[in-house]
């Protein structure tokens, strides 16, 4: 995996290149920042006792959204900052949970990387969201469009 940093523009990426962000430990406080913020009320995230007598897996449940939300934030740390200029799609699928406590990064793989108007490119990876144990928990495939580097040769 080649070593990525911030600021990366769609064509300094390569079809079938592989890079791996920093981690994220997920915390308590995430969580319920998160669901206040958003209004995900759910039992599953907010009633711990519920959890004891009912919940279907032991521990405190994180929302997928919320995992899906720090991965993209270690994706903009890590190679978009002031580059990624719009998402446009997707195609996300759950794998399995993620508890408070865990700890996340993305093992990102490019598919696409193509130019559009104005030195522009468009980019298509395959983001894996995988936990300490190993475990990919969320898997998506966003298509952005992201700048391009300017070539002096051009000009």
């Amino acid at each position: 995996m080649r070593k990525i940093g911030p600021g990366m523009c769609w064509n300094d990426l390569t079809a079938g290149e592989e890079f791996r962000t920093i981690g994220r430990t997920i915390t308590e406080t995430d969580l319920v920042n998160f669901i206040n913020t958003t209004g995900m009320v759910e039992v599953l995230f907010t009633d711990i006792e519920y959890l004891k007598a009912h919940g279907p897996m032991n521990g405190r449940v994180v929302p997928g959204a919320l995992v899906y939300c720090m991965a993209e934030g270690l994706l903009v740390q890590s190679m978009m900052q002031e580059t990624g200029l719009a998402f446009l799609h997707m195609e996300f699928n759950v794998k399995g949970p993620t508890f408070v406590g865990d700890t996340i990064h993305v093992e990102c793989k490019v598919l696409q990387a193509r130019p559009t108007s104005r030195g522009r490119g468009l980019v298509r990876t395959r983001n894996r969201i995988v936990t300490q144990r190993n475990e990919t928990v969320i898997e998506y495939t966003p298509l952005r469009m992201m700048a391009g580097r300017f070539d002096a040769s051009r000009t």
